[in-house]
This record gives structure tokens, sequence and C-alpha cells, in this order.
């Protein structure tokens, strides 16, 4: 065997990268993160003017405004992608929401809301894009975002439709995985601890919970921004040919103990 650079498996090149929830937060990094390793990027999210500014940003993106968990809207963004790339390569299933309110105080409908969007839209996106890939042949890395809460619960969190859609999250990443397994679609998912995002903002802004979030992790303190590139460029590419079915933790060691 020729001996070739360990790095290149980390390379994307003229692959083809779809970014659900890119107007802010973790979908915006993720998206200069896999452009900046020869990504062509796949941004879509509500607001269309943060997605416009973003695309302007990456060197070859398509922007496709919707509401993901719109009747037909996942269906409409892979055909979007291939209409204009071709292709779909991987898939970043990072859009969702989180309402940080007691259960007594959060009913059905609420509930019903939060798990539309953080757990049956991805589901609605993984489904289209692997109905493309799968009779095209086409090799497709899907990556779910779950969350600590997916393993534990949220304690003075309070944050019951959340919590049940990532632990969702992590339950469907290892059923899609084994299911298309030998299709050649991978389905993995990251597991972010706590990282500032406009979402959480306010618990951020407040003192009793980075306490609590600082105090729970051994490393005593929240991620930072870039902490979670590595996880994510070892599941988009061939780096991870090997793993299906993982959830990666990168929670400061929140799940450790």
């Amino acid at each position: 065997m020729i001996p070739t650079d360990p790095l290149d498996r980390f390379r994307l090149d003229d692959r083809v990268a779809i970014v659900t929830g890119a107007s802010s937060g973790l979908g915006v990094r993720f998206a200069h993160t896999l452009s900046s390793v020869g990504a062509k990027v796949v941004i879509t999210a509500r607001r269309a003017d943060r997605l416009t500014a973003l695309a302007k940003e990456l060197p070859d993106a398509l922007a496709v405004p919707l509401d993901i968990t719109a009747d037909g809207a996942a269906d409409e963004l892979i055909d979007a992608a291939v209409a204009h790339y071709g292709r779909i390569d991987i898939v970043v299933n990072n859009a969702g929401t989180s309402t940080a309110t007691p259960a007594l105080q959060f009913d059905a409908a609420a509930f019903r809301r939060e798990i539309e969007i953080d757990l049956v839209a991805p589901y609605a996106v993984a489904r289209a894009a692997a109905a493309w890939a799968i009779p095209a042949g086409h090799p497709l890395s899907i990556i779910n975002i779950g969350s600590v809460l997916g393993f534990v619960g949220g304690g003075k969190l309070r944050v019951p439709g959340y919590a049940a859609a990532k632990g969702g999250i992590h339950n469907l990443t290892r059923e899609l995985a084994s299911e298309w397994a030998r299709k050649g679609v991978r389905v993995n998912a990251i597991a972010p601890g706590w990282f500032e995002t406009e979402m959480n903002e306010e618990m951020f802004a407040n003192t009793s919970s980075t306490a609590y979030m600082e105090n729970g992790a051994p490393m005593g303190r929240a991620g930072v921004e870039g902490e979670l590139d590595g996880a994510l460029l070892l599941l988009a590419g061939d780096a991870s040919s090997f793993m299906t079915g993982s959830i990666i933790p990168v929670d400061g060691g929140w799940t450790a103990v």
C-alpha cells in the first residue's frame, strides 16, 4: 500500500455538505468548518437575511431559506442541493430549539412542537437524503447533533421537551445506522455539552446557571467556539469510514461522572 497522509482523510474537497439551522450559533461554525476543508456547503434556516450573509462569507455555498418543520421542506432541501451541486455527501442535522420550563407548566402542545423541531425534522431530512443517496449508490454521512441531555436528565434546567427529543435523536441515530449500514449511508451523532449560542444565551447570562454548568463538568467550564470541529470533521469524512451508530460526547466530562 502506498503511504498517505492521514490528514488527507479529513479533507472534504468537492464534497457537498448540508447544514440545517445555519443562521446562528453552532450551525454557522459548522458551515465555516466544513468549508475550510474544501466542502461546498448548502445552508438552511428560516432567516433568509442571515443565510445570505453567511453564504457570502463562504467560497462555495448555496442558501436555501425554509422552515425545516414544514410539510415537504426536507424534500425541497435535498432537491435544491442536488439540483445545484448534483450530489450530497454530508448532512449535519443541527436545527433545534429548547425551552426551559418545568414539566407541569409545559403543556402537551408545547412539548409536541419541540419534538417536531428537534426530532421529527432531523428524521425527515435524514430520510430524504438517504432516499436520494441509496438508489444512486452514493456514500453519505449523516451527522445528528444530539446533546448531553440525550444521555442524562436536565436536573435544575427543566427542559422536558429538549431532553426527550435529544434522547430520541441518539437512538434514532443508532436505528438509522443499523438500517442503512450496508447501503452506503453512515449515521453518527455529536453530543455537545454546554456551548454558548443564541438559543441558550439567557442561561449563560445567569450566574446560577453558569455555576451549575461549571460545577457539573470535570473540566470546570463550558465549551468554546471550535471545540466541536474535531468531532465534526472526523464524522464528516473518510477518517470515520468504519464508524456508524456512534454518539460522541464533547462535554468536558459532563457525562463521565
